[in-house]
């Protein structure tokens, strides 16, 4: 069993055979999970002779794996990096190194790709991403700065061994627990080197199939994009949960002719709303013990190649229910109208005010997923039913202590046809978020804890309608010509300035008790 390097010790010992060239060596690093390791290392030997597996700590777990299976570990303690990889260099002379993290987040799988590249004649070939693992604290000022983020290109390369060997690790200044290959290929590209940049698809990320992942899609009347949508739902999605609520035309057989083993088919007999159809298939999801469940309309608005982002955040512990916003960029909202912007900007205030999630916009997108843990905390059955299930959710979310983030995402409108109409919409939702701004206010600050911003709700609810109304009674006095004490204009408007700065207060006091839920 390996322990911390000594690094006088390092040269002296070898346990590699100098004299028998290999065809390549993995090295995998950086975040390795004793629940993924084993799958990467039996892929990995399927296109190199030897792997060594570098530990930031000691985890025992992790060599209980790694040693029947023949991968050395390397346990880098509080040692620079460069001291392991320079121990490396020394041991071995293969063609090509090939370094992938340890938490699935690199599939062993494409280490062909990587390799046919090399013999290509590239000195380097990366494969990137464009999902970064570290930080999306700053993608939504990007947006508004109309910058895109950038393609991350980390942690799996394949790179000739002459070049790996011509490495000074030691002038790199690889921190402790830093992945070591941005360095190389920061040098890489300082030093002219043939790079090949490989953009992998997302929708294959390893790290997916240790979660059950369940889609439910809510269907009424889909016939023309149903198919489409389904097809288009990525294979590391476990299962599809497809409610049809009581459609009309040719939906129903649609389904029933589907092939895809992971499909769940639920009918409603009766039309209950797409509110209802979701819980329908939230409550099977729970039944079938989903770890996370995302929902994707059955009109094939949401783009399944943005999936991988509503998960990542859950999968990292960092939220419970994500979603994703179209209003942070104007190029998102191409296609929307401006009367559906409008009526989006209008729900997206009256939300932030009834759900205290005062960072989230656009709260009526539907393009969502959220963690088997808070959807058994919810009380599913009192969803609201109506298109406005979303705000109502978050609503809940909220009262609950539930951290959300939006996800920035372009809007997608095709073939399908909106079955919203907004002015009826705003009629029917606006009453409900009222109940539901009350409901929160009784629930998380006086049952489940005590604040006093509730103190200066009340006050301003009763302040500010009473100095309106006696304000218009004022003035409707004055145009009959009949009599008002002096005091009574400056009572009406010291009245309602107290109720506007009352309403200010507890305002100020719900931003401060949310802003962590909804930031990374």
């Amino acid at each position: 069993m390996s322990s911390e390097i000594n690094p006088e010790y390092l040269m002296s010992t070898s346990t590699f055979r100098h004299n028998t060239p290999v065809n390549c060596i993995a090295i995998i690093h950086h975040r390795v999970n004793y629940l993924t390791i084993g799958s990467i290392i039996t892929i990995t030997k399927k296109y190199v002779d030897k792997v060594y597996v570098i530990l930031d700590n000691y985890d025992e777990r992790i060599y209980g794996i790694t040693n029947p299976l023949g991968a050395e570990v390397i346990n880098a303690g509080k040692t620079n990096y460069a001291t392991v990889l320079n121990r490396i260099k020394a041991e071995n002379d293969a063609p090509v190194i090939i370094t992938l993290y340890g938490d699935g987040t690199h599939d062993p799988g494409k280490i062909s790709e990587l390799l046919k590249n090399i013999e290509e004649g590239y000195d380097i070939v990366i494969g990137s991403s464009n999902i970064d693992y570290n930080s999306r604290a700053n993608e939504i000022i990007m947006f508004l700065n109309n910058k895109k983020p950038k393609n991350y290109q980390k942690g799996f390369i394949a790179c000739t061994y002459n070049y790996f060997d011509g490495l000074n690790f030691d002038a790199l200044k690889i921190d402790h627990g830093k992945d070591f290959t941005e360095a190389v290929i920061t040098h890489s590209k300082n030093n002219g080197k043939k790079i090949k940049n490989l953009y992998f698809d997302e929708k294959n990320f390893g790290i997916f199939n240790m979660y059950k992942i369940g889609i439910v899609v809510p269907s009424y009347n889909e016939e023309l994009l149903i198919g489409e949508t389904i097809r288009g739902i990525p294979n590391y999605v476990d299962k599809i949960f497809i409610i049809d609520d009581c459609s009309k035309d040719k939906t129903p057989k649609i389904i029933e002719e589907m092939t895809d083993p992971r499909i769940v088919n639920i009918r409603h007999e009766v039309n209950k709303g797409v509110g209802a159809a979701i819980v329908t298939g939230y409550k099977r999801a729970l039944e079938d013990e989903m770890d996370i469940v995302a929902i994707m309309a059955g009109d094939n608005q949401m783009d399944p190649d943005q999936l991988p982002r509503l998960l990542i955040p859950i999968i990292e512990g960092k939220a419970d229910y994500t979603k994703g916003n179209r209003l942070i960029s104007k190029d998102f909202r191409k296609g929307m109208s401006k009367w559906r912007s409008f009526g989006n900007f209008i729900l997206t205030m009256l939300t932030k005010i009834a759900s205290g999630y005062w960072g989230v916009t656009d709260p009526q997108n539907g393009y969502t997923a959220i963690s088997r843990q808070a959807l058994e905390a919810l009380d599913l059955d009192a969803i609201y039913t109506y298109y406005g299930y979303c705000n109502d959710m978050l609503v809940k979310l909220n009262t609950y202590g539930m951290r959300t983030i939006d996800i920035p995402m372009p809007s997608r409108y095709g073939r399908e046809k909106s079955k919203i109409k907004y002015s009826r919409y705003i009629r029917k939702v606006s009453p409900m978020l009222f109940r539901g701004f009350l409901w929160r206010l009784k629930t998380k600050y006086i049952l489940l804890d005590f604040n006093p911003l509730v103190l200066f709700y009340a006050a301003s609810m009763l302040m500010v309608p009473f100095g309106i109304i006696f304000s218009a009674y004022i003035v409707i006095e004055k145009i009959l010509h009949q009599p008002v004490s002096q005091n009574f204009p400056l009572l009406a408007a010291f009245i309602t300035l107290m109720g506007l700065q009352f309403l200010m207060f507890a305002m100020l006091f719900d931003m401060q008790a949310d802003k962590s839920k909804t930031q990374l």
